[in-house]
C-alpha cells in the first residue's frame, strides 16, 4: 500500500533532516527549503499533508512569505492539510494561519511524537473527505427519481422500473414500510409517456372505511348526508395520468371489487351515481403486507392480486442494501446540512461502522429522520454514532472495541457539559472534574466546536 505523501517546508536544513528521518517510516517525505521549491513539489507530487514553517526566505524572521505560501498551497489543492510550524511563543501567527485555512499548528521546538499524532489525525480526516467525495460521485451515478442505489439489488429494481415505464400495465410494489415505494411509483410515472399528466397518490389504509369509496371514486350531489355538491374522486383527478394506491392490502372487500372492475373495463361510478365514467388511468399499487397470506385467509381477492401485479417489483429493506447505506446517509447529510445551514466534514469512522451494522427497522425513512436530528444537534465537525443515537442497545455495540466505546462516551459527556454551560469552559470543566486546559484539549481532540446561532 502506497504511503501518504508529506511535504516538509522549512529553511533550517537540520530540522528538515530530523523530520524526514523521524517520519520516513510512515510517510513518503519530500523536503523544500523555500516557497519556490515547495510550489514545484506541490505541482509534481500532489502531497496530502504539508508541514509549513512560516518563517521562510527571503525574510525568515517575518511570516509574510509563509502566509503567501499557505494561500498558494490551498489555492493549488484546497483539500491539503497544512500544519503550520512557528517559533512565535504567543501563537498569534499560528492562530491567524488556522483562520486562513491551516489544519493545525505547532510551536518550536517540535515534539516529534506529538507531531506524529497530529499528522495521523490529519491523514484520517483527509481519508474521510476523500471517501465522502467518492460517495457523492457514486450517489449521482446511482440516482433514479430521487432514489439512490448502487447495490445490485437496487440496480435490479431500477432496471425493472425503466422497462415497465414504457408500458401501461399495472405494477405492484412490494416492500417494508419506509423502503421508498412511492418514490419508485413516481419514477415509473416520470419516465412514462404520462409524465405531463397528474400523478395522484392515496394511502388506502389512512382513510376511514366509510370515506374511502368517495375519496377514490367521487360522489354525486345528495348521495349521502353532507354531499352538497358533486365531487370528483382520485381516479377522475388522475385521468390521463397515474394513480398510486398505497397500502392496497387494507382495502375492504367491496372496494376491491370496484378496483377490479376498473382494471377490467376502465370505468367507474361515483357514489350515488348511475352513469359510468370512462377513464384513462394507469394503476400502480403498493403493500407491505403478505397478500398471498391475505388471499389464503380470504382477506384479499386472488383475481385482483393477479390484475394488480402484472408486474411485481420487490424493494429490499435497507439492511440488505450493503454499500447503499453509506451512499444514502451521505446524501441525506448533505441535504440536511444545507437545509439547516450547517457544515460537516462527514461521518466519523465509528458512525459509519454503526450504520452498516444497525438493522434499520424503519428503513430509509428512519435513516433520514436520524440524520436530520443529528445535523440539528451535533456540535463537532463529524457526525458521530452518538449524534445518530446508534448506541450499543440498538444492536451496534458489538462492532465497537473498548477504546472506541470509551472515546464515544467521553465525547458525548464533553459535548453535553459544554452545551449545558453555554460553552463556559470553566464551569463545564468543574462539572467534569478536569482542568480547563484538559477540557480544551478534549474538545479539540473530538472536533467539538460551538455552533454559530
Amino acid at each position: 500500500m502506497a504511503k501518504t505523501k508529506l511535504l516538509v517546508v522549512d529553511d533550517d536544513e537540520s530540522i528538515r533532516t530530523q523530520m524526514k528521518w523521524a517520519l520516513l517510516e510512515d510517510y513518503d517525505v519530500f523536503l523544500a527549503h523555500d516557497g519556490g521549491d515547495a510550489v514545484r513539489l506541490m505541482k509534481r507530487e500532489y502531497p496530502l499533508l504539508v508541514t509549513l514553517d512560516l518563517g521562510l526566505p527571503p525574510n525568515p524572521m517575518e511570516t509574510e512569505e509563509g502566509f503567501r505560501l499557505l494561500k498558494e498551497i490551498l489555492r493549488h489543492d484546497p483539500m491539503v492539510k497544512v500544519i503550520v510550524v512557528t517559533g512565535n511563543p504567543e501563537k498569534g501567527a499560528a492562530l491567524q494561519a488556522i483562520s486562513e485555512g491551516a489544519h493545525d499548528f505547532f510551536t518550536k521546538p517540535i515534539d516529534i511524537e506529538e507531531l506524529k499524532v497530529t499528522l495521523r489525525r490529519a491523514s484520517y480526516v483527509t481519508a474521510l473527505e476523500q471517501e465522502c467525495r467518492s460517495l457523492q460521485g457514486r450517489v449521482q451515478q446511482g440516482d433514479l427519481g430521487g432514489m439512490i442505489g448502487a447495490s445490485s439489488r437496487m440496480q435490479e429494481v431500477f432496471t425493472a422500473v425503466r422497462k415497465v415505464a414504457t408500458t401501461d400495465v399495472p405494477v405492484l410494489l412490494v416492500g417494508d414500510s419506509g423502503t421508498g415505494k412511492e418514490l419508485i411509483a413516481r419514477a415509473i410515472h416520470d419516465l412514462s409517456d404520462r409524465r405531463d399528466a397528474p400523478f395522484v397518490a392515496i394511502n388506502c389504509g389512512a382513510i376511514p372505511e366509510g370515506l374511502i369509496e368517495s375519496e377514490l371514486f367521487g360522489h354525486e350531489k345528495g348521495a349521502f348526508t353532507g354531499a352538497y355538491y358533486q365531487k370528483k374522486g382520485k381516479f377522475e383527478i388522475a385521468d390521463g395520468g397515474t394513480i398510486f394506491l398505497d397500502e392496497i392490502g387494507e382495502l375492504a372487500p367491496q372496494l376491491q371489487v370496484k378496483i377490479l372492475r376498473f382494471l377490467q373495463d376502465h370505468t367507474i361510478e361515483r357514489v350515488g351515481g348511475m352513469a359510468e365514467v370512462s377513464l384513462n388511468v394507469r394503476v400502480i399499487s403498493a403493500t407491505n403486507r403478505d397478500l398471498q397470506h391475505a388471499i389464503s385467509h380470504e382477506l384479499f381477492r386472488e383475481d385482483l392480486y393477479y390484475r394488480l401485479g402484472v408486474i411485481t417489483i420487490s424493494l429490499p429493506p435497507l439492511r440488505e442494501r450493503g454499500e447503499d447505506i453509506v451512499l444514502i446517509a451521505t446524501a441525506f447529510l448533505g441535504r440536511a446540512a444545507m437545509e439547516y445551514g450547517k457544515k460537516f466534514r462527514g461521518f466519523a469512522h465509528e458512525a459509519l461502522a454503526a450504520m452498516k451494522t444497525y438493522e434499520w427497522p424503519g428503513n430509509v425513512r428512519e435513516m433520514e429522520n436520524r440524520i436530520k436530528r443529528a445535523v440539528i444537534m451535533a456540535e463537532g465537525e463529524f457526525i458521530s454514532s452518538g449524534d445518530l443515537r446508534l448506541f450499543p442497545e440498538t444492536g451496534v455495540g458489538s462492532s465497537l472495541d473498548l477504546n472506541d466505546a470509551k472515546e464515544r462516551l467521553e465525547r458525548d459527556y464533553v459535548s453535553s457539559a459544554l452545551a449545558r454551560h453555554d460553552w463556559n469552559m470553566a464551569r463545564a470543566a468543574r462539572e467534569l472534574g478536569v482542568s480547563r486546559q484538559h477540557l480544551y484539549d478534549m474538545a479539540k481532540k473530538y472536533g467539538i466546536r460551538r455552533r454559530a446561532d
